[in-house]
């Protein structure tokens, strides 16, 4: 598949440790290693940190066409504490480049011949108004593509209004268990179950389907009116970051693959799984590795 990932690409700076991330990029690596054409589109400083995003973009075979070199803003950052219980917590640094993308009139064509099949967004980058701009005008432009909203709220980095009008763009919404109750609220969602939620989300926004991530408790899928709960995979967790991230690009691989709603959710929640076994949000992971993943005994019969 042809697949537009829009959004930032930042440094997550964690102690004693800077790993190259932001939601929209990790998803980009991770379609890209199941086989997909992607094109990124961000911008970077040009400073060491936009030098060094460029290069690992470069050594992962991701193509920078599309991210931009800005001069008057740093590469994006933040600073990431883990907690021992509730997962990573981020200090977000802006104004950053991914703040201010631009394309040229060739590249803003190319990304739309042939057309793209889907279009990921999120919400971070979107509280820019130049970002968001460009975002609006790729949407429109290719009327046939699919778009993946990935909510992934960040404290201070959203408004309702965003969300809401976000959401109205969307063909797949996904969200995870502690965004919710937000949800709920920005849409004036009832439904006092997952089930009732996925339900009631899915006529408010117009979505073809709702998926909300539980972390260790796999994820709850509505897909063409089909709902159901699928187990996650116990594993030892070395950090959280880039888990959802890497589900978000394993569940559109399984939308692209018309797949059942049954398997779509267990690739995906493999893949999660396996990522979050491993260090930083785009560690190296095969099908092969996720696949060989075992469910909880529980879960077996």
């Amino acid at each position: 598949m042809r697949i537009l990932s829009l959004g930032e690409i930042l440094w997550d700076i964690l102690p004693g440790a800077e790993h190259l991330g932001g939601a929209p990029f990790n998803f980009a690596l991770h379609a890209h290693n199941l086989g997909h054409e992607v094109s990124f589109v961000s911008a970077v400083g040009t400073d060491l940190h936009g030098h060094r995003a460029l290069t690992q973009m470069e050594e992962a075979g991701l193509s920078t066409r599309f991210v931009q070199r800005i001069p008057n803003h740093p590469t994006g950052t933040v600073s990431v504490t883990l907690g021992p219980c509730d997962g990573p917590h981020y200090q977000i640094h802006r104004p950053a480049a991914y703040d201010f993308p631009t394309l040229a009139p060739t590249d803003f064509r190319a990304l739309l011949a042939p057309p793209p099949h889907w279009i990921y967004f999120g919400t971070l980058q979107q509280m820019s108004s130049q970002a968001h701009h460009l975002t609006m005008r790729l949407l429109d432009a290719a009327p046939t593509a699919k778009h993946f909203y990935d909510v992934n709220l960040r404290t201070d980095f959203y408004t309702p209004e965003l969300v809401r009008s976000l959401a109205l763009k969307a063909h797949v919404l996904k969200l995870n268990e502690q965004e919710l109750p937000v949800i709920q609220e920005i849409g004036k969602i009832a439904g006092s179950s997952l089930e009732q939620f996925c339900h009631n989300c899915a006529h408010t926004f117009d979505l073809e389907a709702v998926c909300v991530t539980r972390g260790p408790e796999g994820c709850a899928l509505l897909l063409d009116k089909e709902f159901l709960e699928a187990p996650g995979f116990p594993i030892q967790v070395s950090d959280t970051i880039g888990a959802g991230d890497a589900f978000s690009a394993a569940f559109v691989h399984g939308l692209g693959a018309v797949w059942p709603a049954a398997r779509i959710a267990d690739f995906a929640n493999r893949v999660g799984a396996l990522v979050a076994s491993r260090s930083g949000g785009t560690p190296k992971w095969t099908v092969e590795e996720a696949m060989a993943l075992h469910p909880a005994a529980s879960d077996r019969f």
